[in-house]
């Protein structure tokens, strides 16, 4: 598959590892085949964004990546005239990048942008692969290796901040979660760089954590974390110190549950 030289950038120069936890890898290769949008769904920190990173590596595609926010605009992501020296230019988004030139985009927590500003993905998450520049009066067809994959956390819902019914039904989906404690283990032994033994101990405290969720805690910690927390050992820091730095500060300010977490930590210890 060939792109252009435009979405250099865009490739991955090393193949990020992925621990399998099913058949999400063929799944994912299924539905590209057939260049389907893929939603991802689960909590934060479970591995949904390097996933995509690996099976873009996997695929051999560009990957655009766009973090989206309550204060994008369509603009952010179709792109905008600019003022240029020889006057004025339009500059393609993210997006149409992707679009115009064959890289697959992906929409990074889609519910944090404004519903007016995601609304444009529709033409492009049906039979018509279009994406309407407005503004440029300009319809781009989807180049054919073109596919869009969106994320969100499905623990963060709400009335104002989901995803519209007629969004989600464009889009294969596929349900993320945090690991097996065995395969949990392995990713955090394997990144953090520390002992099984260091990591299985950091996944028990991970997995008490969780278990307040809905407690006291919005979300426990996550994947992610538990390797910071690994990480920070590696530099000499005891358990006690990397958790209260990595894990139990940043997501809980209440004393009587961070007091909870410390006395997991000292449990596990």
């Amino acid at each position: 598959m060939t792109t252009s030289p435009l979405l250099d950038a865009y490739r991955l120069t090393e193949e990020p590892k992925w621990y399998p936890t099913g058949e999400e890898v063929a799944q994912f290769t299924a539905a590209y085949s057939v260049r389907l949008p893929v939603m991802l769904k689960g909590p934060t920190g479970c591995g949904k964004t390097r996933f995509v990173e690996h099976m873009a590596s996997r695929l051999d595609r560009p990957l655009v990546t766009v973090s989206c926010h309550e204060d994008m605009t369509a603009s952010d992501l179709v792109g905008r005239y600019l003022l240029g020296p020889d006057g004025t230019i339009w500059q393609d988004g993210p997006l149409t990048l992707a679009v115009r030139h064959g890289g697959i985009c992906y929409l990074d927590e889609i519910v944090e942008a404004r519903q007016d500003t995601t609304v444009i993905i529709h033409a492009l998450t049906d039979d018509r692969r279009i994406l309407p520049l407005e503004k440029k009066g300009e319809l781009v067809r989807a180049h054919p290796d073109f596919q869009l994959v969106i994320s969100y956390n499905p623990g963060y819902q709400s009335v104002l901040k989901d995803l519209k019914e007629s969004t989600k039904q464009r889009f294969c989906a596929l349900d993320f979660d945090y690991p097996a404690p065995e395969i949990e283990t392995s990713i955090v032994a394997a990144e953090a760089g520390i002992p099984s033994a260091t990591a299985a101990v950091l996944v028990k405290i991970g997995e008490k954590s969780r278990n307040l969720r809905g407690q006291g805690l919005s979300e426990g910690a996550s994947t992610r974390m538990l390797i910071h927390t690994g990480r920070l050992m590696q530099q000499g820091l005891t358990l006690p110190e990397a958790c209260r730095l990595a894990m139990i500060t940043p997501i809980t300010d209440d004393p009587d549950m961070r007091a909870a977490l410390e006395a997991a930590v000292d449990a596990c210890s």
